[in-house]
């Protein structure tokens, strides 16, 4: 029963693909005024399958290798490593990722430390009309 579902699995993900690059094919082909037949889209679809397949076991053994069990950006631009265009490009959106994340965190910080600082608690707050003369 497992085997079925993995199949199953499988051609649907593959149906996902080719729908995806069909897709695409037809925009290019309006944009470029070309015109792509069944089997190309169908062979652009499996070779974009088979790929991604590798790619999925080259992340997964990275990963492993570094002995992790879960892949991160350094595997993914280890992949890419052999397409200048594409390295370069995922380590821009990497660092862009990682400068927001960070902002993030920092904003978050100062929230907590600006509301902890800010915040009296019941025996602190003076009453009203009287003057808090703490030194």
């Amino acid at each position: 029963m497992e085997e079925e579902e993995q199949f199953s699995y499988a051609q649907r993900l593959k149906a996902a693909v080719h729908y995806t690059v069909g897709s695409m094919c037809q925009e290019m082909a309006e944009e470029k005024d070309v015109q792509y037949s069944k089997q190309t889209i169908a062979a652009l679809s499996e070779v974009t399958f088979r790929q991604c397949e590798t790619f999925a076991r080259d992340l997964e053994m990275f990963a492993r290798h570094a002995k992790r069990s879960t892949i991160n950006a350094e595997d993914v631009k280890l992949l890419a490593r052999r397409s200048n265009a594409l390295f370069n490009y995922i380590t821009r959106m990497s660092e862009t990722l990682a400068s927001r994340n960070q902002e993030q965190k920092e904003k978050k910080k100062k929230k907590s430390v600006s509301a902890g600082k800010g915040a009296r608690s019941a025996e602190e707050v003076p009453e009203a009309g009287t003057v808090d003369t703490e030194d």
